[in-house]
């Protein structure tokens, strides 16, 4: 009876170790450390990814009057609650990359920030298979993630540099006015891509792979997930 003891009193320091926020669960069994990581990861990058999407709308509030009645909670919750792929209407069918493209083409008349943030969104989320929660059986694409990270770097790039025909961004982002500096933007994004390669780094660790790191002449290029 000792064994079982000592088996009960394991369990109670586990069951004990869970916090209010995050309760055990028996599927929690399992998981795997990494598993636990990158259920954090896209907790933090949904979270990331909406605030973006409303400092967005609130800098481009043309891209909101397009669409009738819309409110930023509105456009917000609908991206959010739904699943992936990410398909709507209004864009045509186009997803994650395309979306992103499309979000940046002058001739392109509808809700750039919607566009943008479908875009973005179903990138990312591809990287991680489509998937919402990780477990044993699992496998996640080092290469993938380490590409979605450097796809973010590639569109911050591209919201700085494409303009409309008058040479105003076709979407505003940070501000570098002397009187009134606004880098936030900068900061998400940044906050994003560190996300994407720190587990980009762990998957490889962990796959014992080698990610095949871009030559510095791609770097304007968005590449395939």
């Amino acid at each position: 009876m000792e064994w079982r003891s000592i088996w009960i009193g394991s369990l109670i320091l586990l069951l004990a170790g869970c916090t209010a926020e995050q309760r055990f669960r028996p599927e929690n069994l399992a998981k795997s450390d990494l598993d636990f990581i990158a259920d954090s990861q896209l907790a933090q990058i949904d979270q990331h990814l909406q605030r973006l999407m409303q400092k967005l709308y609130r800098r481009n509030p043309r891209e909101l009057a397009k669409t009738p009645q819309a409110t930023i909670a509105s456009r917000t919750q609908l991206l959010f609650d739904l699943p992936p792929p990410l398909i709507f209407d209004e864009l045509g069918g186009r997803q994650s990359i395309d979306a992103m493209l499309l979000a940046l083409d002058p001739g392109f008349r509808g809700d750039r920030v919607f566009a943008l943030m479908v875009g973005l969104t179903g990138m990312l989320l591809q990287a991680y298979d489509n998937k919402s929660e990780f477990f044993l059986l699992d496998r996640l694409d080092e290469q993938k993630l380490y590409n979605s990270a450097r796809n973010i770097e590639v569109l911050a790039w591209r919201l700085r540099t494409r303009v409309d025909v008058t040479g105003a961004p076709l979407i505003l982002t940070n501000s570098l006015d002397p009187q009134m500096p606004n880098l936030s933007f900068e900061r998400l994004f940044g906050q994003l891509i560190a996300l994407q390669d720190s587990i980009a780094q762990a998957v490889a660790q962990r796959n014992q792979r080698t990610i095949n790191r871009l030559v510095h002449g791609l770097a304007t290029s968005f590449l395939p997930i």
